[in-house]
């Protein structure tokens, strides 16, 4: 069975990205004539994604609003009252509803191409499977992982040199009993009195152990996370092509 609904987790500030984001989200920064959000919701729509989930949080008001202007899926918004203290953990147990079928996340700073969502659609056959990029050399604030072949043995920015073999683009598909699995360990993680400090993917990484988590590469694709104020112009540049290819692809036809 195909999946046909994608959870999307927008409900932070981007503080880091300051003062860009004093008065609107990260995700209603504008590339190449489109928001973030509308790049990611092109991106789902073109790979059969009908059922789209928004965690919203700063300014929600402005995301539910730009949202309505959307069209090729049906858009829900759940609203986190306490994006401002949670991490995404918090974001997950929000829209954990939406965790009863197959789904795919996408965190709300990702730009993918759609080539990458085809991609794991096409390849995640494990329960749970994170998108990963392969580089020579990984930094500190990278969600570092340590996988063996296809197999993803931890996940972390904790990681070490020598553990880590890929990283986390912050696109992960769920099948099976995959959405079972993750919601029950994301409810379990929130009602301890760390909760809400947690990112979500420390509960991957807790589910890890149990070999129900893989990865698919998408080594070599186009993709950029919107972080720091230097992720801007390469943002803005990868953003452009698309839209200079989709020009150019629409005037040959």
């Amino acid at each position: 069975m195909s999946i046909t609904r994608a959870i999307i987790l927008s409900a932070g500030q981007g503080s880091r990205l300051l003062p860009v984001t004093a008065d609107r989200p990260k995700c209603l920064i504008p590339f190449a004539g489109k928001s973030l959000i509308a790049w990611q919701i092109e991106a789902l729509v073109a790979n059969g994604i009908t059922d789209i989930h928004v965690v919203t949080g700063f300014r929600e008001e402005m995301v539910a609003a730009a949202l309505t202007d959307m069209s090729g899926a049906r858009l829900t918004t759940h609203f986190n009252p306490f994006y401002k203290v949670a991490d995404n953990l918090g974001s997950c147990w929000i829209v954990r509803e939406a965790m009863d079928r197959d789904f795919l996340i996408l965190n709300g700073d990702t730009l993918v191409a759609p080539g990458i969502v085809a991609r794991l659609l096409a390849r995640a056959t494990a329960p749970i499977t994170v998108t990963v990029d392969v580089k020579s050399a990984y930094d500190a604030d990278d969600m570092k992982v340590e996988r063996d072949g296809d197999r993803l043995i931890a996940i972390g920015k904790r990681l070490t040199a020598e553990q880590s073999n890929a990283e986390s683009i912050g696109l992960l598909a769920f099948r099976g009993e995959g959405p079972a699995i993750f919601r029950a360990r994301v409810e379990a993680m929130m009602r301890t009195p760390e909760g809400v400090l947690n990112w979500y993917l420390k509960a991957i990484n807790a589910i890890a152990p149990d070999g129900r988590v893989g990865t698919v590469s998408i080594e070599g694709m186009d993709w950029a996370e919107v972080d720091f104020p230097a992720d801007l112009a390469i943002a803005g540049a990868l953003t452009q092509a698309w839209a200079d290819h989709a020009r150019t692809a629409q005037s040959g036809q």
